[in-house]
This record gives C-alpha cells, structure tokens and sequence, in this order.
C-alpha cells in the first residue's frame, strides 16, 4: 500500500503588519507637530475666512479712521505683514509636505511587504491544495482498487 503525502503545516516566517501611520505619528517631534498643524490651518477655509475678515477690518478702520490711521492707503504695513506671514508659512508647509513625501514612500513600502507576504502565503495555500488533490486522488484509486477486488 502507498504511503500518503500531506504538505508541512504553514508557518508565518514574516513579522508581523504594522500600522505605518501609528508609528510615524509616535516619532514625530514638537516642530514637526507644529508645522503640520500651522499647514492644516492655513489650507483650510476657516483660516481664508478670517483672514479675510480681518484684512477687511484693517482697511476699513484705516480709511473710516475713527482712530488715528496706523497703515494709511496704500497699506504698506498691511503688505508688510502679509508678506512676513508669506515668507514664513511657505517653508512650514513645505517641511509638512516633505514628511508626508516621507511618509508616503513608508506607505508604499509597506504595501509591497504586505504584498510579498500575501502571494507567499497564496503560494503555500496553492501547494496545500495541490497536495490535498493528489492525496485525494490516491485515496481515491486506493478505493478503486480495493473495490474492484471484492467484486472479482
């Protein structure tokens, strides 16, 4: 009589998935927090609105004057402040976008690990099931066989 072949038993040989976004959200620092939070602010419509709205303030109380005009037209302070404003969120928002380059391309990595753990493991499944088709086919001539010998 045959002997049976059954595959080895699966074993993970990969370390476990790890939420990127977790790990790179602990390792962030106080600037780095901070950027991120100054670029959400000032992407957002909250931030035009009352910017807006104080711009408007400014050059309504310079040109009414119900107090002495601080930045008479053409509101050279105002520019002056906006372009401050300008030349220091630009950086900080391009230090936001860099780490999320940075964290993209960990994303990506990670995705192709996961892939590669994925087709090993649907490699392992497809030997199991190959090798559970040809245990079966044995078992099943071995049935064949053995009832072909009671019926001579």
């Amino acid at each position: 009589m045959k002997e049976l072949y059954f595959p080895r038993p699966f074993q993970h040989r990969h370390p476990p998935v790890h939420n990127v976004n977790e790990i790179f959200e602990e390792q962030l620092t106080v600037g780095q927090r901070a950027a991120d939070w100054v670029a959400n602010m000032m992407g957002s419509w909250k931030f035009i609105v009352v910017q807006s709205i104080i711009l408007m303030l400014w050059i309504i109380l310079n040109i009414i004057a119900w107090w002495q005009h601080w930045d008479p037209y053409p509101f050279i302070l105002m520019n002056l402040v906006l372009s401050m404003q300008a030349a220091y969120a630009a950086p900080v928002i391009m230090m936001s976008q860099n780490r999320q380059v940075a964290k993209d391309r960990l994303e990506a990595h990670n995705d192709f690990l996961i892939n590669q753990k994925a087709e090993e493991e649907i490699r392992v499944m497809m030997e199991n099931l190959e090798a559970q088709n040809r245990a079966i086919a044995e078992i099943h001539q071995i049935l064949l066989e053995l009832h072909s010998g009671r019926s001579k």
